[in-house]
């Protein structure tokens, strides 16, 4: 990704744990340049609302309370080269196989929920400043 998003960023949380998401949505309002757009538990409230409604950061758990991440994925496919739109998984399921098939479905970075919250917050922080997402690791 070589062009900056321009703030304020639309972010879309899909999380079935009620606690990770509070959580994650009480850090998200502390940054500033980015909004959260809405958020779903399950893969079909989540592919209807990305559907009607995009989105510029998604972001995303493998395992949902129906459905699940990369099913998801699969759904929406790629996004276009003129979307630009960034997609984060944050799971703890992060296997080099789960890594490897989301590098396929478009995912950029992915972020381990046990121990890189704060790497993705970092990204959404510089993110939200105007700036790029090159040379984040993820």
């Amino acid at each position: 990704m070589n062009q900056p998003l321009s703030p304020p960023l639309q972010i879309f949380l899909i999380e079935d744990s009620s606690l990770v998401r509070e959580l994650v949505i009480e850090s998200f309002a502390e940054i500033p340049g980015v909004l959260l757009a809405g958020t779903a538990d399950s893969e079909d409230d989540a592919y209807a609302h990305l559907t009607v409604q995009p989105c510029d950061i998604l972001i995303l758990d493998i395992q949902l309370r129906q459905g699940n991440g990369i099913s998801l994925l699969r759904r929406l496919g790629k996004p276009a080269a003129e979307s630009r739109q960034i997609r984060i998984i944050f799971s703890n399921n992060v296997s080099k196989g789960y890594r490897r098939l989301a590098e396929q479905l478009g995912v950029q970075f992915f972020f381990d929920k046990t121990c890189e919250f704060t790497q993705m917050r970092s990204l959404l922080e510089q993110l939200g400043l105007g700036g790029s997402a090159d040379g984040i690791a993820g």
